[in-house]
């Protein structure tokens, strides 16, 4: 792998919580990779990728649900630990697959090999140092600067944190290769909202639908952005490494109670707490992009994989 797949893979890995589904999925659910999408049931999943030939190369699996295989993740706050963690490991395997069959028109020498230990190792530590880095220590240490008050730390380090956020999703929709992706998060959207309507699921019928979906990981992540200000703001530590350590420790917390936030509203879209997601989906406007007829294609197809493995393994799927 070239330094540029390199770098261009771990930038998607950065995306990988955007363009998925926020939510473990009752029904379907899905995530954006190269040049395809990948649809999950909630017993199986499949991976759909268009190569340069116009050819569709799939891979589907079955998975359990994290709920199923340990009863702890069926609780409160909790769930979304689980959720959050089995749709990231899912998302590096969707992700690597799509990477593997571009690389391998590039060099068709690589089908079958597996990816290098190194390689493994940086797909895991680069994505979490940078998050790290990126959310945790320069904006803390910026506000450091900035304010001498507990409070207007605290708030800054959380206004620093979400102009981050939204600058790195605004500048990288602006590249070629990802402003594609976020094509196929549309696509993903628009075949879910299909599937979940009744009817029949094509081309035409998934067209109709819009690309902004309250379960997608785009409002999760504004949801947590905008949770962890009020959480930060009043908590009683001073020094920055003391705060630094509470963030990091306290973030499993704050990702429970945002996918709690996430999937109430999404439940009850009357609601007051449908105020705290409508950013996310304000900013599925960048995160998501209309896409053509292909893209489309390759989400449906996805989605039929996915659907027939369901089938074989007996899952009940019930449209609420």
């Amino acid at each position: 792998m070239t330094l540029k797949h390199f770098l261009r893979h771990q930038a998607h890995l950065q995306l990988l919580i955007a363009s998925e589904s926020g939510e473990e999925p009752t029904l379907v659910g899905g995530q954006a990779v190269i040049e395809g999408v990948m649809m999950r049931a909630p017993h199986s999943y499949a991976i759909t990728v268009r190569k340069s030939t116009g050819e569709l190369v799939t891979d589907q699996q079955p998975i359990p649900r994290m709920s199923e295989k340990y009863p702890i993740f069926k609780y409160p706050v909790l769930r979304g630990l689980g959720t959050l963690g089995q749709a990231m490991q899912l998302g590096f395997k969707a992700l690597n697959f799509s990477t593997n069959v571009m690389m391998e028109e590039v060099d068709p020498d690589r089908k079958d090999k597996p990816m290098p230990t190194w390689q493994v190792a940086m797909n895991i530590v680069l994505p979490v140092a940078f998050f790290l880095f990126m959310y945790k220590f320069l904006p803390l240490f910026i506000a450091e600067k900035m304010a001498t008050s507990r409070l207007g730390i605290n708030l800054w380090d959380g206004v620093i944190r979400l102009c981050i956020f939204l600058g790195f999703m605004i500048g990288i929709s602006r590249i070629k290769d990802f402003h594609r992706m976020f094509e196929y998060h549309g696509a993903e959207h628009k075949v879910v909202f299909n599937f979940e309507s009744g009817k029949p699921v094509n081309i035409r019928n998934s067209q109709s639908f819009v690309t902004f979906h309250p379960r997608c990981g785009t409002s999760f992540l504004m949801v947590l952005m905008i949770l962890s200000i009020l959480v930060y703001a009043f908590l009683p530590i001073d020094g920055f490494v003391p705060k630094l350590i509470a963030r990091i420790v306290g973030l499993p917390f704050v990702i429970g109670i945002s996918y709690e936030l996430i999937r109430y509203a999404a439940k009850h879209p009357g609601a007051l707490l449908s105020i705290l997601t409508a950013p996310g989906l304000w900013l599925q406007r960048i995160t998501t992009q209309p896409p053509d007829d292909s893209e489309v294609e390759v989400a449906i197809d996805a989605l039929n994989h996915a659907m027939e493995l369901e089938a074989k393994q007996g899952g009940e799927l019930v449209i609420a």
